[in-house]
């Protein structure tokens, strides 16, 4: 074997071209995986069984409590805005792993009420790490994957967002028996070996093709990619309802109690779990646009259902596809900017994260602006539903009609 002939060799074991390996791939997306679980899943969901223990132990007020949930949105709008920096000046594996490292220890530093500003600060810190993995993530991994596995790819990276969900409403109950502070400790010690399981299963981080970045600048996004951004931020709104008010829609609105909410949230949670790998599979399976098209008819359906019947097998439905298009509609959102911006990693880089700070713009002006109509409208659930079902029929709206404009052009 000739030297150049050794050092190729030597190249393409340390660096697998995409799709190379099945074991390379999995082992990549289950370091995905792990970073949405930390940064989206325990950061964000594991907050919410918390707030009573808050409460209780008189670390702060009701009132303050929903100011520090309100503080990790915000944190992830700043980090979807931000990744790109980040990702820029120090690259975007070892962002991804500083940005774990960070909400491991955002846990530990909540471990202990110093003040409403310190809490306050990690709150938004660890909202920070999650939005800079969601765009980070899936732009560092999929581009060392193949076509065909693409979807469930993505699917699997956020699965880790369901996981989270579900260990809000099973492990964080578990844990709270030990006692508030040490509920913190054990999150801390969850996140920081995952942290640690993921550290050297990133891929290596390829420098940028000088040819593919003088391309992305001249070419404008294309008109459906644009569309796309406004659809993402629709389908953010229609899952407000269900990720908000679901549990309380249950307990107060239907007087059915809180031990029955929780366990329509545990069903979310399941759902959020399975979702992503289903709607992946379908996206390699049928295409991202056809695919893309049936989520959004589906989930108009599932947040809607409500509105007709409250029966426990509708609302057993409602909750599960819901919950499934959580984290659901983001592997589908992905293929489709890479169908529609195929040939520059970095536009479709910067595509998505677009699309994060749409959804997440969308996101927070829905939280806020649900939460005063179901002030002004006396605590009807049911009109929030019925506006977030109309949302996502919109988004539907809009790619049918884009569609149809192209086919006629």
């Amino acid at each position: 074997m000739t030297n150049a002939n050794t050092k190729q060799h030597l190249e393409t074991r340390l660096h697998p071209q995409p799709g190379s390996t099945s074991q390379t791939t999995w082992r990549y997306a289950a370091a995905g995986l792990s970073a949405s679980l930390v940064g989206l899943g325990l950061a964000r969901f594991s907050y919410t069984p918390l707030i009573p223990a808050l409460i209780a132990a008189k670390w702060f007020s009701a009132s303050d409590v929903v100011y520090l949930g309100a503080a990790n949105l915000a944190g992830y709008l700043a980090g979807a805005l931000a990744a790109r920096v980040v990702a820029s000046r120090i690259g975007a594996v070892r962002a991804l792993r500083a940005m774990m490292l960070l909400a491991t220890l955002s846990f530990f530093a909540s471990s202990t009420p110093v003040s409403f500003t310190w809490f306050f600060a990690w709150r938004f810190l660890s909202g920070l790490t999650g939005g800079i993995i969601m765009v980070l993530a899936a732009s560092v991994i999929l581009p060392h994957t193949s076509a065909a596995r693409r979807g469930i790819v993505g699917g699997v990276i956020f699965a880790g967002v369901g996981l989270g969900v579900a260990a809000s409403g099973t492990l964080v109950p578990l844990l709270l028996q030990q006692g508030l502070q040490q509920s913190w400790y054990g999150l801390g010690v969850l996140s920081a070996m995952l942290t640690l399981a993921s550290w050297w299963n990133w891929p290596a981080e390829a420098k940028a093709d000088s040819a593919s970045a003088h391309h992305a600048k001249p070419h404008s996004t294309p008109t459906a990619a644009r569309a796309l951004l406004i659809q993402y931020g629709l389908n953010a709104v229609a899952l407000v309802p269900h990720m908000v008010f679901i549990v309380d829609f249950v307990a107060r609105g239907l007087g059915q109690g809180i031990a029955a909410g929780s366990r329509y949230w545990v069903l979310y949670g399941l759902g959020a779990i399975v979702g992503p790998l289903v709607t992946g599979h379908l996206g390699d399976r049928s295409g991202f646009g056809p695919a893309l098209r049936a989520a959004f008819l589906i989930e108009a359906a599932a947040v809607l259902l409500p509105t007709v019947s409250t029966a426990p097998l509708s609302l057993i439905v409602s909750s599960v596809v819901v919950g499934g298009f959580t984290p659901g509609i983001v592997p589908l959102v992905l293929g489709r900017i890479h169908e529609l911006v195929p040939h520059s990693t970095e536009q479709q880089r910067a595509t998505w994260s677009h699309a994060t700070t749409s959804f997440a713009l969308f996101q927070a002006a829905a939280a806020y602006g649900f939460s005063w109509i179901y002030a002004q409208t006396g605590g009807d659930y049911l009109v929030l539903f019925a506006l977030g079902g109309g949302a996502v029929v919109l988004a539907l709206a809009i790619d049918l009609g884009l569609a149809l404009t192209t086919r006629k052009a």
